[in-house]
């Protein structure tokens, strides 16, 4: 069977501290994953192991099939969304979303068409000319949750992108990422501390 996700015996130490031990999980394709636990119990350095930003002292990872745990960032079907944002604050709305599309050297004509597509999916339309800072919480998750789909992910990391976020928008948000997940299809894997989001 096709798994999008595979991690078999992930080990992470960071010098005398093991953040995760022997993980074994399996993502089908399509499928919408959350990872439920307490802050510090090695969410986030399992996403980040699984996008490449992190080396695993021991273990693999398998993205459709294929190993890529010696595979940098960029040549990984992945994109994460992360806590912060990680939004470029001197950039627009509508640079932000292009920014992966433009590192991948696309004609302007598909770049144009991807982020207005994008845009228009997290319902962002109109507010392309303005800056981070300009915007909401809500409208700043959106413009990173585009970012990170106009690339077209196989798999989509969700680094707990509604912490900053008031209870009434992160309901709003969940309902959302579900609508969008199952929309295009992506394999989202989602973490939290939140019992109530997962």
């Amino acid at each position: 069977m096709s798994h999008s996700v595979e991690l078999v015996g992930l080990t992470k130490r960071f010098g005398s501290v093991t953040a995760l031990r022997d993980v074994n999980l399996r993502v089908a394709p399509g499928e919408f994953v959350t990872l439920l636990g307490p802050s510090g119990c090695g969410k986030t350095t399992l996403l980040r192991l699984i996008a490449g930003f992190e080396t695993p002292t021991s273990g693999r990872v398998l993205l459709d099939n294929i190993d890529v745990t010696d595979l940098p960032p960029y040549r990984r079907d992945v994109n994460q969304v992360f806590q912060s944002y990680a939004l470029f604050p001197h950039l627009s709305v509508y640079d932000n979303v292009a920014f992966g599309l433009r590192m991948k050297r696309l004609p302007g004509r598909e770049i144009r068409r991807r982020v207005a597509e994008a845009l228009d999916m997290v319902e962002l339309v109109g507010l392309e000319h303005r800056r981070p800072a300009q915007l909401s919480g809500g409208q700043q998750q959106r413009v990173a949750l585009a970012r990170a789909l106009v690339c077209q992910p196989k798999v989509l990391l969700l680094d707990e992108p509604m912490a900053a976020l008031d209870a009434q928008l992160r309901r709003a948000m969940q309902i959302e990422l579900k609508r969008l997940q199952h929309r295009l299809g992506i394999t989202f894997v989602f973490v939290t501390h939140d019992q109530n989001e997962a």
